[in-house]
């Protein structure tokens, strides 16, 4: 046996074990307008990910908005869709799409800011023109997951598969159970606690408020939700309903920027993503909403900007990551790299957790070239 044998065979042990996480291609394109034909944009980069027929066919779809805030909290007077919520031409385009392709059903949910009524109500004060995004497809509805909200009759607890940093498991409303499907619909921006909000982010809003609000009850869920979930998940000041199990380590670290980032991804673990979306068209910079305070570090101030991106994908990491790198950052920066300044990366939290891969050389992008048509976001704080 020559030396160089020697060396090739002690090796296998470590080649062996060595970690092979999900990965997936992503589609990515230039788009400067929302007036255009997103039928055919988005029939075209779902073609690039392998067809959406066999993905939806006789199936639930779910699909997850970004509404993040109240309708009322708008930045410079501009249209929600146009700076932090999901814009419902998109929303009108899936519909259609998703209806040709067999979806037996379509469902559009939310945990609707401060409410548990209606989530249609919620987005006719969005200004989004409801009747017509119900007609696109034969089986369409609209659920707010904050409570209950009369059209479920449980929760459903979901565990986190690798076990968790915060919480070993989730209440969600059963509808995320009864999901054959589940789709994330995003926009690209930046976000105070986790640098980016993107698909995964986004599924942090399943999360029902009646259990993880500030105001949720202790011994029983509250179904009338009028806050945020700050004081549980964000500062972890108290635990959630004890419907819900506890976190794993009370003494854990009480700062968001530790929290957030680790429950975002274990929400994931819980409850997959199996379509991920990124609207980059126009959107926000600096922040997650036109409530941050640019006094309090948030990068450098809010803006608005004009990526022209859309982003399509079927592993929310791999898509994340592409997403990531589009918007001028490095999806394996560590903590105190932007845009991870105050917070652990999100994307190498969903590699530890086994979800996909950060590695931009082990992920296939369609439709163009990230250097191409990448768009710097702000880089200091």
């Amino acid at each position: 046996m020559t030396r160089r044998e020697l060396i090739s065979l002690s090796a296998l042990p470590l080649l062996s074990q060595e970690r092979v996480l999900p990965t997936a291609p992503v589609s990515i394109r230039k788009c400067l307008s929302y007036n255009e034909d997103f039928f055919e944009i988005f029939g075209q980069m779902f073609d690039e990910i392998g067809g959406l027929p066999k993905l939806v066919r006789h199936k639930t779809v779910t699909i997850k908005l970004n509404l993040t805030g109240s309708p009322g909290l708008r930045y410079q007077g501009k249209a929600l869709g146009v700076t932090h919520y999901s814009h419902p031409k998109h929303v009108m385009a899936m519909t259609a799409l998703l209806d040709r392709a067999g979806a037996k059903r379509i469902r559009f949910v939310e945990s609707a800011w401060g409410t548990a009524g209606p989530l249609a109500e919620y987005l006719l004060d969005s200004g989004w023109p409801v009747r017509q995004m119900a007609s696109a497809g034969k089986n369409v509805e609209f659920l707010n997951t904050n409570a209950l909200g009369g059209f479920a009759k449980r929760y459903v607890r979901m565990k986190v598969p690798h076990g968790g940093w915060i919480f070993p498991s989730f209440e969600f409303n059963e509808i995320y159970a009864q999901t054959d499907v589940m789709m994330s619909m995003a926009k690209l921006k930046n976000h105070d606690t986790c640098g980016v909000t993107l698909a995964m982010k986004n599924l942090f809003g399943c999360t029902p408020a009646s259990i993880y609000g500030n105001d949720s009850g202790v011994d029983d869920p509250n179904e009338a939700p009028t806050s945020g979930r700050n004081e549980i998940c964000h500062d972890g000041k108290r635990q959630p309903s004890k419907i819900a199990a506890g976190e794993l380590n009370p003494t854990s670290p009480r700062e968001s920027t530790y929290r957030m980032p680790r429950i975002a991804v274990e929400v994931v673990a819980a409850r997959p993503i199996d379509i991920a979306f990124l609207d980059g068209i126009e959107t926000m910079t600096g922040g997650e909403g036109p409530w941050i305070d640019p006094r309090h570090g948030t990068f450098q101030g809010l803006g608005l900007a004009k990526p022209g991106l859309l982003v399509l994908g079927t592993n929310p990491v791999t898509t994340d990551t592409v997403g990531t790198a589009l918007m001028g950052y490095d999806p394996r920066a560590v903590k105190g790299k932007a845009p991870f300044h105050r917070c652990d990366n999100m994307l190498l939290l969903a590699e530890e957790a086994g979800i996909g891969t950060a590695n931009l050389k082990k992920i296939e992008v369609i439709g163009g070239k990230i250097e191409d048509l990448r768009f710097k976001f702000p880089m200091s704080l």
